[in-house]
Order: C-alpha cells, then structure tokens, then sequence
C-alpha cells in the first residue's frame, strides 16, 4: 500500500460564474522513504496540489473529481475534525514563506510547544524539553535563548529551519513541502533540504512530496519526479531516468532551458510562449502550442499518461 496516493485528481476553482479546472485527472503515489518532486512553471497546479491534499483550498476552490489516499483513510470524505487531527501530526507542510507561515505575535518557541501539546498531548516541561530537541536538530544556535525569541528577529534561513522543527515535530508520515528553499541562499538551501531528508526520510522513512520549479534541486535530493504543464502530469519516472532521457516535449525544453542543462545538450534555448490560464486551455494536449514537434492529432487528443521505457511514463502522442 502506497503512503499517499492521488487518484484522478481534479480540482476547480470558481471564476466569473464558472468553474475552471486548475489540476485534471492527476494520479501519482508517494512511498515510504521516497522524495517525490514534483516539477513544473509557475501556474501549472502544484500548488493546488498540495493545497487539495491537505484539503486547505479557497472558499472559492474545491475538489470535483478523484480522491485521495493516506494509507487506508480517504482524506478528500474526511470531516474536518479528523483533518484538524491529521494536520500536523501523520501529515504535515512546509510553506514557501516562513516569514508569513510563522506567526509573528507568538514567540518562536510557543509556536513549537502549541503544535506538541495539541497533537502529542505532552505537559508543558515535556514539551519545552522537546521543542529545545527540534530547534538544536535543525540547526538553531542557542537554542534555549531563541525559544524566547520572535519570528522577525530571525534571518530567512533560520526561520524556514523553525518551520521545519514545527513540520516534524509530530513525525509526521507524509510531508509537503511546497517550494521551502525559494527564498535562500544556495548553501543554506542546501542545509535545509539535507535536513528534510535526514530527519525525516532517513531517520523516520516519512514520504516527503516536494514541490519545486528548481530541476537542481530534484536532481540533488528526489527518488522520483513527475512533471507537471497545465493542471496534468506529462510525464513521470526515477530521477535519473529522465534526467539522462527526457521524453515529453516538454520535459525536454525545460531542460534545454536551463544553463547547467541546455549548454551540456548543445543549446540552451526558451521555452516560446506562457502557460494558458485556466480560461485559456487549449484542446487536446495543452503543451501543443508550444510545442515544437504538434501535429494535427495534438490539436484533437488529450493523450493519457502511459508508460514509454522502464517504467518511465509519458503523456504525448510521440509514444503513442
């Protein structure tokens, strides 16, 4: 059994009296142990991903279609109850902004000790006593000195260090982390996706979804990757499969489109166009005005995910 599975996921958002579709038909399963990447532009639903799983979607947003999977516990017929119970504790989320994720009306320290107490029902001294655990885990000097201390008086590093302390302190099974090293530096980018691993994957085997537009980062810590255009999947597989093969049109300029890539692939070249707004999605495959290689059939068919070499999938007629 997977730890979360994703099942024909669709899901919609109200806009001028009509609901448009954000993410359609995704499926996708994360394992224990396992870093799942998921890839893709600005605006192409991974993020609606994350928010359908934790089921934190806008009034004006909701799932219309599919389900999804924690083990055997269907979260989208959850009540919200169980959802309060859940969060935080078997399954949890980084944001991309610790600066607003973080309160900045508590002190650091009660922000940890509130998340231990509501979940694990430790005392006050045992939950003090854990929270100095987490922040030296992850990294934070002084620790007995910075539980006193404010979200404000903290770098950007330190304080997605502090949102991670929170995000696994309750062992969670699943973590989505939704673009957690935006904001940093190269090396402390670096420090914090090691330590997601290491404290979580290694330590604890907890599944971790990471949601990135960043392919070195998928290169640097991710099992698995599925790429993401339009609200659909195009293509999925182990890292280094399709790092060495891309297959998807897609994939490949995306590639292509990156220094450290496209100049070891002899051009390094732009991706022509934007992502269609969810007013604006072609028919058949989204990507096919993009798309280098479009024929008619592209224009007409929307083509499913399927599986192209050694268990690499892929969405495009090419493979057909």
């Amino acid at each position: 059994m997977s730890l979360l599975s994703v099942q024909n996921l669709t899901t919609e958002f109200l806009s001028g009296g009509r609901w448009l579709e954000a993410v359609s038909d995704v499926s996708f399963d994360l394992q224990r142990g396992e870093i799942l990447g998921l890839v893709g532009e600005s605006g192409c639903g991974k993020s609606t991903i994350a928010y359908s799983v934790m089921r934190l979607l806008a009034s004006n947003a909701r799932i219309s279609a599919g389900e999804v999977w924690l083990e055997d516990l269907n979260l989208t017929k959850a009540s919200e109850d169980a959802l309060q119970d859940l969060r935080g504790s078997r399954l949890s989320m980084i944001f991309q902004d610790p600066m607003t994720a973080l309160d900045s009306l508590f002190t650091v320290g009660h922000q940890v000790i509130e998340t231990l107490q509501e979940h694990l029902g430790l005392n006050l001294a045992a939950a003090q006593e854990r929270a100095l655990d987490l922040l030296r885990q992850v990294g934070i000097p002084a620790a007995e000195e910075r539980l006193g201390a404010y979200p404000y008086q903290f770098s950007g590093g330190m304080s997605q260090r502090i949102a991670l302390a929170i995000a696994i302190s309750c062992h969670p099974q699943v973590l989505i982390a939704d673009e957690p090293t935006t904001a940093l530096d190269v090396t402390i980018q670096a420090q914090i996706l090691h330590l997601i691993r290491r404290l979580l994957v290694e330590e604890q085997g907890s599944g971790v979804l990471l949601i990135t537009h960043d392919l070195g980062v998928v290169a640097q810590v991710c099992d698995r990757v599925a790429v993401m255009y339009a609200g659909k999947i195009v293509e999925c597989g182990d890292v280094e499969s399709i790092f060495s093969n891309p297959l998807h049109p897609y994939t490949q300029a995306l590639f292509k489109s990156l220094p450290s890539q496209g100049i070891a692939r002899g051009a390094l070249e732009n991706i022509q166009g934007l992502v269609p707004g969810l007013a604006d999605r072609p028919t058949g495959c989204q990507f096919h005005p993009r798309c280098i290689h479009a024929r008619a059939l592209c224009r007409e068919r929307t083509p499913p995910l399927r599986n192209a070499a050694d268990g690499q999938e892929v969405a495009c007629v090419l493979y057909d």
